[in-house]
């Protein structure tokens, strides 16, 4: 009885939250008369993803391949950084303040660069993806390798492990729910970055950025920008879904952050 309602009570918040967000919707273009080229109702959003499906649903597979393959270089990528980073104070002193400067980079100045560098198309807009989900993998899986108990490394150094050992066998495992959670936000991030890529550079068809600059031109089409918005949060739930499924699997027989229930 308990580890039922224990299972079913996570999911009456949001769509309770999510209910009252609808109904305030449609309460605000109501009092406000608000037209539909500045705000169209959710129904108009859901009809505009329905006659757009044959458009809509092959560009989020685009965005979506643009993003994953940014996303995975960035969190091995993000992974080898953070090793490299905790494995010696000196280095985290010299690298680590930089990372978070380049982090602080905007995404709108980062377009143009990789433009240039790698010209307009799958390769800039994947290097998008990959430099807004790089750095959150670095900064949580360093913090992580850098945090390992202080007792269990004096143990491992009275009993002579090696650098290795210690590395592979403790600080790893010990730092495996942060790198995760570095995942989790990099997975946030990384559609987000392939469509702002295909928006500012705007010269990939069949991806969301492109239908985006196409929808955004016609004020009849508000209910497609937010059919855009819509099918671009489907997306990121399918990426942070994957993840969250995959921190589940590694750390639910053994870390409280998976056995809480929460």
């Amino acid at each position: 009885m308990n580890a039922t309602r224990t299972n079913s009570s996570w999911w009456w918040p949001p769509l309770i939250a999510g209910a009252g967000l609808l109904a305030l919707w449609y309460a605000v273009i109501a009092i406000f008369k608000i037209p539909t080229f500045l705000l169209p109702m959710p129904h108009e959003v859901l009809a505009a993803v329905w006659r757009e499906r044959a458009s809509l649903f092959p560009a989020a597979l685009h965005t979506g391949g643009s993003a994953l393959v940014g996303f995975a270089t960035a969190v091995v990528g993000g992974a080898l950084v953070a090793l490299l980073l905790a494995s010696s104070r000196w280095l985290k002193a010299a690298l680590y303040p930089w990372v978070l400067v380049v982090q602080m980079i905007p995404v709108v100045v980062l377009v143009p660069i990789f433009v240039i560098w790698f010209h307009a198309g799958l390769r800039s807009i994947t290097a998008i993806a990959f430099m807004i989900s790089f750095f959150p993998v670095v900064a949580s899986t360093t913090m992580g390798l850098i945090s390992t108990d202080r007792g269990l490394l004096e143990l491992f150094t009275i009993l002579e492990a090696t650098k290795a050992q210690e590395i592979f066998r403790l600080r790893l495992p010990y730092a495996l729910p942060y790198f995760l959670s570095g995942v989790k936000i990099a997975a946030t991030l990384a559609p987000i970055g392939a469509i702002s890529g295909e928006f500012l550079a705007g010269t990939t068809p069949d991806s969301l950025g492109y239908l985006l600059l196409i929808y955004r031109s016609d004020p009849g089409k508000m209910p497609e920008v937010f059919a855009i918005a819509l099918v671009a949060c489907l997306l990121g739930f399918v990426f942070v879904g994957a993840v969250r499924w995959l921190s589940w699997a590694l750390l639910h027989q053994w870390h409280e952050s998976e056995q809480s229930g929460e």
